[in-house]
C-alpha cells in the first residue's frame, strides 16, 4: 500500500514537474510571439504611415491638377471673350450666375461647383469668328451673323473629345447656350427641356451679363429693360423656370455685378 502510495505522489510530481516546464514553455513562446508582434506593428504602422503619405500626396496633386484645369478652363474662355472685346469679368460674372441658377434649381452643390468652372467657355468658339465681324459696330448683315452662329458648333468641336467631366460639360454649354425654348435658336432649334440644363442656365447667365455691359454695337441696357425683357421672354426664349428663380433672387444677381463691375 505504501509503495502504491509513493508511486502515485511521485507520477503526481513528475506531472506537476511537466506542467510548469509546459508553462515556462509557454509563457516564454508567448513572450517571443508578442516581441514579434510588436516588432510587426511597428513595421505594420511604419508602412501604413509611409502609405498615408504618399496617399496624401498623389491627393495634394490631384487638387492641383484640379486646380491647374480650372485655370485653363477659365483663362480659355477670357481669351474667347477678349476677341469680342469682352472684359475678363463677363467670364466671371456669368461663371457666379450659373452657380446661383443651378443652385436654386436644386442641382447637388458638386454639379453647381463645376458648371460654375465650365460657363466661362461658353464663347470658346469665337476664336475662330473673324475679328472683322467679332468687333463689327453695327447690326450684321444675314451673312455675318450666320458666320457668327458657327462660333457655338466650333468651341463644341473643340472640348467634345475630352474625357475630362469639367471640358465635357462645357462642351455642351458652348454648343446649347444659344438655344431657345421656343425652338428659335441655333445651332439645332431644339425647344424645351430638350435643350440640356447647363445650356439654358448659362443662356439666360450670358444675356443677363450682356445686357447689362456695354459692347463695341450698344450701350448697356437699364434693369427696367431687362427685366421686361425677361418677363416677355419666359418661356420664349428662356426656361420659365430659371426666369422665376432670377426674380426670386434678383437681389443677389445684382449683388454679383456690383461686385464684379468692369473698369
Amino acid at each position: 500500500m505504501k509503495g502504491a502510495e509513493d508511486k502515485l505522489l511521485q507520477e503526481l510530481d513528475d506531472l506537476k514537474i511537466n506542467f510548469i516546464k509546459t508553462i515556462d514553455k509557454l509563457s516564454k513562446d508567448l513572450k517571443r510571439q508578442n516581441k514579434i508582434m510588436v516588432r510587426s506593428d511597428k513595421r505594420q504602422r511604419k508602412e501604413y504611415d509611409e502609405l498615408q503619405l504618399k496617399l496624401q500626396e498623389v491627393k495634394d496633386l490631384s487638387a492641383e491638377i484640379e486646380d491647374t484645369q480650372r485655370e485653363v478652363v477659365f483663362t480659355m474662355g477670357a481669351i474667347g471673350e477678349s476677341r469680342s472685346k469682352e472684359t475678363g469679368n463677363h467670364v466671371k460674372r456669368v461663371a457666379k450666375y450659373t452657380y446661383l441658377f443651378a443652385k436654386y434649381y436644386g442641382l447637388p452643390e458638386k454639379e453647381c461647383e463645376m458648371l460654375e468652372q465650365a460657363s466661362p467657355m461658353h464663347d470658346i468658339g469665337k476664336v475662330a469668328i473673324p475679328d472683322a465681324i467679332l468687333n463689327k459696330p453695327a447690326r450684321f448683315t444675314p451673312e455675318e451673323f450666320e458666320k457668327m452662329k458657327e462660333h457655338a458648333q466650333l468651341g463644341y468641336e473643340m472640348l467634345k473629345y475630352s474625357n475630362r467631366p469639367l471640358l465635357k460639360m462645357a462642351s455642351i454649354v458652348a454648343y446649347e447656350h444659344h438655344e431657345k425654348w421656343n425652338g428659335k435658336g441655333y445651332p439645332n432649334a431644339v425647344s424645351g427641356e430638350d435643350i440640356h440644363l447647363y445650356g439654358r442656365i448659362t443662356a439666360l447667365a450670358d444675356v443677363f451679363d450682356a445686357l447689362g455691359s456695354s459692347r463695341v454695337y450698344k450701350p448697356a441696357w437699364e434693369d427696367e429693360k431687362i427685366f421686361n425683357l425677361f418677363r416677355e421672354e419666359r418661356g420664349e426664349h428662356f426656361d420659365p423656370d430659371l426666369v422665376d428663380i432670377f426674380f426670386e433672387y434678383r437681389d443677389e444677381f445684382l449683388s454679383i455685378r456690383n461686385e464684379l463691375k468692369d473698369v
